[in-house]
């Protein structure tokens, strides 16, 4: 299942693959697996992500389109 939210906002803010995959500590390759989703994302994944973007784990799975953490 391809991401398209993830990597949306990976683009949307100018952040290449290879740093946000420095960021995870996974490879490039790997990272680029996830958004197409080759790779399942885990949920230690999907936190840190969550974090690092400040979105919901809905958005970034394609789930919602509301970027916005539900308080």
């Amino acid at each position: 299942m391809k991401f398209k939210n993830l990597r949306a906002i990976r683009e949307d803010r100018d952040i290449r693959q290879k740093d946000i995959s420095a960021y995870l500590n996974v490879s490039q390759n790997t990272y680029s697996q996830y958004e197409t989703g080759v790779i399942s994302l885990t949920a230690e994944i999907l936190i840190k992500l969550s974090d690092f973007y400040n979105v919901s784990i809905d958005y970034l799975l394609d789930r919602t389109n509301n970027p916005n953490l539900q308080k």
